[in-house]
């Protein structure tokens, strides 16, 4: 059997620096995952969890709230679709109760919602927004801190 390539999806310029943020969290789902994998300690995981959400997952949300989704009507199926999702990783994120637990529900549901945002969302917008405003976007970019995922310094994922 022959499997079918997927196609590359064409991402506007001035989304790319969200969907390089959702790579990041995808990494994050994997270190998460490899977390499991290598037994380490739930605690540990979370830690690193509240870190990542503090440093980058709000801060994206922020911006996708403010500055993405308006794209679209406030009625959109799609829309009200992220935003019911940023408010139930958010919950999670905050969850203090049995982290193993959330920390399971947090990958798999983060990994869900990027993909759905990158696959679905992102080709909505671009397909119903004109290039012009698209491009009013990069403004948004130039302003917006980098963050590095560098500066957190206990690398559970690379533990043998």
């Amino acid at each position: 059997m022959k499997l079918k390539k997927s196609t590359p999806i064409k991402r506007h310029e001035s989304l790319q620096p969200l969907s390089r943020q959702h790579h990041t969290s995808l990494l994050f789902c994997w270190k998460i995952r490899t977390g499991f994998n290598k037994d380490i300690p739930a605690n540990r995981m979370k830690a690193y969890a509240n870190w990542f959400f503090h440093a980058h997952l709000k801060p994206h949300f922020e911006a996708e709230e403010k500055h993405i989704f308006p794209l679209l009507d406030s009625n959109n199926k799609l829309v009200k679709k992220a935003l019911t999702e940023h408010r139930r990783l958010t919950r999670l994120f905050k969850s203090t109760e049995n982290p193993e637990k959330v920390l399971g529900q947090i990958e798999e549901e983060l990994d869900a919602h990027i993909r759905f945002e990158e696959r679905v969302l992102f080709n909505e917008i671009q397909k119903c927004t004109s290039p012009e405003i698209l491009n009013e976007l990069e403004m948004l970019h130039n302003t917006q801190e980098t963050r590095e995922t560098t500066s957190w310094t206990d690398e559970f994922w690379e533990t043998p």
